[in-house]
């Protein structure tokens, strides 16, 4: 049997609020949303927290959903609202100072943890465009802002990874060396 669309599975879900229809879009779209809430919350905890009360979230408003975007970017959207609150709730503020965070012999480096140090709103535009591959029109759609604070928010967040890395030190270095 080939596989249904989501505006079936929802349409049979809200007329008839069959199980096996969430389960299917539940088991389509969870994997993702967890992924996605995991790096914006940095911890499994939180981000297992935010797709629960983004599915509660889904369900209680599914019948208002006009189908504008894909169900997908909705269930991304209601995840990243849920992952700002617990963030909100759980997370002191990180300063945004330019001191590298890897030791200048770093073996490996989490970059995962890193993401998570970031301001909110640098962390979401960064994992939205260069992870989850969604562009800066999608995001300001998801997010409820600019295209141009899009962008400004990702180059931040580029920036201040790369000084984090210590990769403008590195570089700073480098020019001397040759520059000599």
């Amino acid at each position: 049997m080939p596989e249904q669309d989501d505006r079936d599975l929802v349409t049979q879900f809200l007329q008839t609020r069959d199980e096996s229809s969430f389960r299917i879009l539940y088991r389509r779209h969870t994997p993702k949303l967890y992924l996605l809430a995991l790096r914006l919350a940095g911890n499994q905890p939180d981000a297992e927290d935010a797709v629960q009360e983004a599915w509660i979230q889904a369900i209680r408003n599914l019948s208002a959903f006009r189908w504008e975007s894909s169900l997908r970017t909705w269930l991304c959207g209601i995840t990243i609202r849920c992952s700002r609150k617990l963030i909100s709730r759980s997370r002191p503020a990180i300063p945004l100072n330019s001191e590298p965070l890897i030791p200048d012999r770093a073996e490996s480096i989490d970059l995962e943890s890193l993401i998570s140090r970031l301001p909110a709103g640098y962390r979401e535009v960064l994992v939205l465009h260069d992870v989850e591959g969604y562009t800066h029109e999608e995001i300001g759609h998801l997010l409820e802002i600019q295209q141009g604070t899009s962008k400004s928010q990702l180059f931040h967040a580029r920036r201040l990874l790369r000084n984090w890395l210590g990769f403008d030190r590195v570089k700073h270095a480098v020019g001397e060396k040759h520059g000599s």
